[in-house]
């Protein structure tokens, strides 16, 4: 059994496939597309489940792809094991309807023994306990030694879920000899020991489970494989463990240098660098793949990982931010099958390199909490409330927190944790709820035997149509009259359906009998049938009348205008920010964008202009914009750029701009730049970290845009009794003598305050020899207040006073002491601290002045009154 490198094992069993007549698929994005069920994607079959459930056509019969997967459930295991990950590759090759067990068994024999040269007598085999098919199919027809095949129960060898397709799998072991650790006398083929190493899984789907336990043949029997990369790997290296393969142990090796340490000389460092050679594996794939750290979802995951292995990186001694530098290795050794990793390596880095920053004052400010937690902790034991406040409200990950808990010896309520998280959850579902019923599920229609609807709409706003289906609230109908509100489903239209980031069409559908329906949203169900949702305005339409569906041409038009503007944004912002920008989301409506984009610093307002003049310099050059249909590979080619989050097929389209921009693109576009007017930013902002938001306006808004700010021009200018060309002159004018006048009323105010404190201080009563004086000022604001305590303290060395006054429904205190009072024990702060209590607020100071502020009013004369007293048991 020859080494065999991992990159090399991925080009061996993608190209067998090949030649067996599959379909290869480039790995799917991390992200699921279309597909809200999966947070990540975690098999190789997740991204092709609507070819196995049949809602949509497979591109092909026989597919083989490489699958990037993520899966977290066990990551409290990863680096105390040799074989836990959280990502991972996933080699599969499928069949939809096509070829089944005989030739799934023979492919991946031959694979094995011929393509891979594993030793047969190294090799065994698992079957569901009662098929008798597979068995005669692996002895007779393969021919495996009947006593290699082992088999095992429903819990072992049966794939299903829930009710729908399921079948028995067969699953492929290699034997890498006695374990010593094994303590099992009839260790064999199942044992949890390491001997057996289960590396493929094959999957017959061949029945439909009816969710109550009884089964049915189905007429479309499929095949679904899958097979660790990582583990064949291992196999053919020869080690034990995943992160001894070659692609893995030179990202191991790189952590190794960066923390001066040795792999393999002491268990806790071999855990803390397992731990960061997983998650930086992880990190990397998730973001290429457009992934940004957040607090809730797959950002979460991401930001769990790399503060996971941040930390690992301080237990070995690691000061300084490093995971972004061990990127580069990550990307090095994956990038010749995703090289996508060079085209957004900066990008990456960066993202990592922020949240590690972060992560750096985090860690120190919840590890700080935590050390005073178990320095109040009873029995070494944390509140469970208490860890998840840490989590909530710190962003300090539990799972951090359990770790270091256990280090020092401690322990927390799991369980009250949990119910925590629990009614967390329950309060963001009651939320939701309280947002009303969002409808019923498009996917969910009962659209048996409606074909795909042919969709006109790039070269027409108009076109005749035969109404197929309505629907009244996801029901069922064959009429629908005036004032209802409905789904229509046309075999052909010319309404664009949102999507993209593009708002959907709108416009009528009428028919010959008067009918009109304005339709006000576009949507279309997985497999292509598009749902023209509205309001009945006239007359009755029935199933199967003929009608006329047509586009409102002046939403449409400036749809089209907004959506290349963004095209042209989207480019200028890589010209002049960096190639590392790349388009994160976007809303097109009429003539106005909303752009995400992934940069890491708010814009400089010459950044701005930069791009915004880019843009309108585009716009002038009145470049024809051309839209063909190309195949992918065509499209790439021809430096096509693709757009995170959309899914393409193999026939795209590419929107080309003159030479400026070309991109993939299913909207609706204008036939010249010129067409757009002109383009305007009205903001920049940060919508989350790592990526940025800009709000722009083209055509009509471009010009409401400017009228308005007209109109505010010419506003002002009444307002100021000036022309709008004088405006900047006369208001410098008017600052100017606003400056001298607050400059005189400040002046005067203060001679005020001083006069009003001198005839204040004879309103003080002694108190144990000093004198003290408790007031509220009307008609005051706080500065003014320091000022008249500020002459009380000049003019009266023996005096204690609190002064109040209200603004804004807040209290304002101020509490001084004369020199005199201060020598007898009298204190500003102490004695301030007390009054503001008394009316819900607080606040300090020094032992000569003092400030704080009060929540209820009401109270106020009662704290007022109570000062004698605190001063007189503040002297006693």
């Amino acid at each position: 059994m020859n080494y065999m490198g991992l990159n090399e094992i991925r080009e061996k069993f993608l190209s067998f496939f090949e030649e067996k007549g599959h379909l290869r698929k480039d790995s799917a994005p991390l992200v699921p597309i279309g597909d809200n069920s999966l947070l990540l994607i975690n098999s190789g079959m997740a991204p092709l489940k609507q070819y196995f459930t049949g809602e949509v056509t497979p591109p092909a019969s026989r597919m083989t792809t490489c699958q990037k997967c993520i899966r977290t459930p066990d990551i409290e295991r990863v680096g105390k094991t040799s074989r836990h990950g959280t990502y991972f590759e996933m080699l599969g090759n499928f069949s939809f309807g096509d070829y089944f067990k005989i030739d799934a068994t023979k492919y991946a024999w031959e694979f094995i023994t011929e393509v891979m040269q594993i030793p047969t007598d190294k090799v065994w085999v698992s079957i569901y306990l009662d098929d008798d098919e597979a068995f005669d199919i692996w002895v007779n027809e393969v021919g495996v030694d009947p006593a290699k095949i082992v088999r095992l129960g429903k819990a072992d060898n049966f794939w299903e879920i829930g009710s729908g397709p399921c079948g028995p799998c067969s699953e492929i072991y290699f034997d890498r000899g006695i374990d010593p650790k094994c303590d099992n006398p009839d260790c064999a083929v199942g044992c949890d020991c390491d001997r057996y190493v289960e590396f493929w899984n094959l999957v017959f789907s061949q029945f439909s489970n009816d969710g109550n336990g009884n089964y049915s043949d189905l007429e479309q029997k499929n095949i679904d494989t899958g097979m660790g990369l990582e583990r064949l790997a291992c196999i053919m290296q020869g080690v034990d463990s995943l992160f001894d393969v070659d692609t893995v142990l030179n990202i191991n090796k790189h952590i190794c240098k960066v923390a001066g340490v040795t792999y393999k000389q002491n268990d806790k460092t071999d855990v803390s660098l397992r731990v960061i050679t997983d998650h930086i594996r992880s990190t990397t794939m998730m973001i290429c793949d457009g992934v940004i750290p957040s607090n809730e979802g797959r950002g979460y995951v991401l930001r769990r990982l790399l503060r996971r292995a941040a930390r690992h990186g301080k237990l070995l001694g690691i000061k300084e931010p490093f995971l972004f530098e061990v990127c580069d290795t990550v990307i090095k050794e994956s990038a010749g099958a995703y090289p996508e990793l060079l085209e957004k390596e900066f990008y990456i880095k960066k993202i990592v390199a922020v949240e590690e920053q972060k992560f750096d004052q985090t860690i120190d400010a919840g590890l700080k909490i935590l050390e005073d937690l178990m320095n109040k902790a009873v029995d070494k034991k944390i509140l469970g409330k208490d860890a998840f406040k840490l989590y909530d409200t710190y962003g300090f990950p539990i799972d951090l927190t359990l770790e270091i808990l256990e280090e020092k010896g401690f322990e927390t309520d799991k369980e009250a944790f949990e119910q925590e998280m629990q009614e967390q959850k329950e309060r963001a579902r009651s939320a939701r709820a309280a947002m009303g019923d969002l409808g019923f599920n498009k996917d969910s229609l009962p659209l048996e035997g409606v074909k795909e609807t042919e969709f006109l709409g790039y070269t027409l706003i108009k076109t005749d149509a035969k109404v197929l289906k309505m629907f009244v609230d996801g029901v069922l109908e064959e009429n629908i009259l005036e004032g209802q509100i409905a789904t229509i489903i046309l075999d052909k239209t010319t309404f664009y359906t949102e999507g993209g980031g593009q708002i959907s069409d709108k416009g009528t559908i009428t028919g010959d009998n008067g009918f009109t329906f304005k339709v006000s949203s576009i949507s279309k169900t997985a497999d292509g049938k598009v749902l023209h949702t509205g309001e009945v305005i006239s007359g009755v339409l029935s199933t199967g009348d003929k009608a006329v569906a047509l586009v409102d041409d002046n939403s449409r038009k400036a749809i089209a205008r907004a959506h290349s503007s963004a095209h042209l944004l989207h480019k200028a912002l890589k010209v002049v920010l960096g190639e590392h920008v790349n388009q994160a989301g976007s809303y097109v409506s009429n003539d106005e964008v909303r752009f995400d984009f992934t940069h890491f610093e708010g814009m400089t307002d010459a950044e701005i202009k930069a791009v915004e003049s880019l843009v309108n310099d585009e716009i002038l050059n009145a470049n024809s914009i051309s839209m063909t249909e190309m195949s992918i590979a065509d499209a790439k080619k021809a430096g096509a750029t693709a757009l995170f989050g959309e899914k393409y097929g193999d026939i795209v389209r590419v929107v080309k701009m003159g030479d400026f921009s070309t991109e993939l693109c299913a909207g609706t576009h204008i036939d010249n730049t010129a067409k757009i007017g002109l383009f305007k930013i009205k903001s920049e902002s940060s919508v989350a970290s790592g990526v940025r938001r800009i709000e722009a306006v083209t055509g009509k808004a471009f010009l409401e845009l400017t009228y308005s700010q007209e109109n505010l021009v010419s506003e002002v200018s009444e307002l100021l009794k000036t022309t709008p060309k004088e405006i900047l002159i006369r208001t410098k004018t008017m600052l100017e003598n606003s400056k001298e006048i607050q400059s005189k009323l400040q002046k005067m105010t203060s001679k005020v305050a001083m006069s009003e404190a001198v005839s204040m201080i004879n309103l003080s009563k002694d108190v144990r020899g000093v004198n003290v004086l408790a007031v509220r000022i009307e008609d005051t604001n706080a500065e003014t207040l320091k000022v008249i305590a500020d002459t009380m303290k000049d003019k009266a060395p023996n005096i204690v006073a609190v002064l109040a006054a209200v603004n804004d429904g807040k209290i304002n205190f101020v509490a001084l002491c004369g020199k005199e009072a201060l020598k007898k024990g009298a204190h500003a702060g102490k004695v301030i601290k007390e009054v503001a209590a008394m009316t819900g607020g607080g606040g300090g100071g020094k032992p000569d002045m003092a400030t704080a502020g009060g929540k209820d009013i009401s109270k106020l004369e009662d704290a007022l009154e109570a000062v004698n007293n605190i001063v007189d048991k503040l002297l006693g």
